[in-house]
């Protein structure tokens, strides 16, 4: 509203603009990568033809839970990072979707397969309400751990970052206590040498927000890009991705309008 009423755009009322362009990961096709990793290989070929230079993956949904983590199945997630990088080299980062699903030791055991294959950042390995063990799991690999998008408030991501558990903060604007709430955590981070990464699943108007913490965060790493055709509609203007980059929204406020005839087409009556 501030921005609104001032016409400037938030990132100017946070420090003002230090990125002219906003990188962004998208997501990895999975389908029958499990069963034929050489897939992944050339999935990814397709993403560098578009002009997208870093993906997120998710390669141990197949586990057989937190338990599992014998040398067999850990060498096959292997052989899709593997067949990833054999097909494109470097010119892709990998970011590892691990969404809790490992014990401590199945994480140490699988990031030390993994390393070979320089993984952009081992997301969740365990789950984050016990810090002590996620810092356990970032003292035992060289991969950047990556947390926060099940974290609210300042005060989680100060213990996750005093505890040197996460190097990679994924912090969601639209759950951790809003746009002001988001920059504190993000200087919290910087001060501890941490980049930030932030998660978007909370709507396109919390991705609009998101941006605009991206463009005035020093830290800024890299921006979670999950859109949908909702995305594309319900702007006037939408938010453009183009070659792996985002650029930043320069109108007042969030730098977005709503589309008021998407908006009642997506209405759902509450009885």
């Amino acid at each position: 509203i501030i921005g609104k009423v001032t016409e400037q755009p938030i990132y100017n009322l946070l420090g003002g603009l230090r990125h002219d362009q906003l990188r962004a990961y998208s997501y990895f096709d999975m389908g029958g990568v499990w069963e034929n990793p050489e897939l992944a290989g050339e999935r990814a070929l397709e993403l560098v033809e578009q002009g997208i230079t870093c993906c997120k993956m998710d390669p141990i949904y197949k586990l057989g839970g937190p338990f599992d983590f014998s040398l067999k199945t850990l060498r096959h997630v292997g052989k899709i990072f593997e067949a990833m990088r054999n097909a494109v080299g470097d010119k892709i980062e990998i970011g590892f979707g691990g969404h809790g699903q490992l014990s401590t030791a199945g994480a140490i055991r699988l990031a030390s397969i993994l390393e070979e294959y320089y993984p952009y950042f081992f997301e969740e390995p365990v789950h984050p309400e016990n810090v002590d063990e996620m810092a356990r799991v970032a003292a035992h690999t060289n991969i950047p751990i990556a947390s926060g998008e099940r974290l609210v408030t300042k005060f989680e991501f100060s213990e996750l970052l005093q505890k040197q558990a996460a190097q990679i903060i994924q912090l969601d604007v639209g759950q951790c206590g809003g746009i002001l709430e988001s920059k504190k955590i993000a200087g919290i981070a910087e001060a501890h040498y941490a980049m930030i990464a932030p998660h978007m699943f909370c709507g396109p108007i919390a991705f609009a927000a998101a941006l605009q913490l991206d463009a005035c965060s020093p830290n800024f790493l890299i921006q979670e890009y999950n859109y949908t055709d909702l995305h594309n509609e319900i702007f006037i203007e939408p938010i453009k991705y183009e070659n792996g980059f985002i650029t930043p929204l320069t109108e007042p406020g969030l730098g977005v309008e709503l589309d008021e005839k998407v908006v009642k087409r997506q209405l759902v009556a509450v009885r």
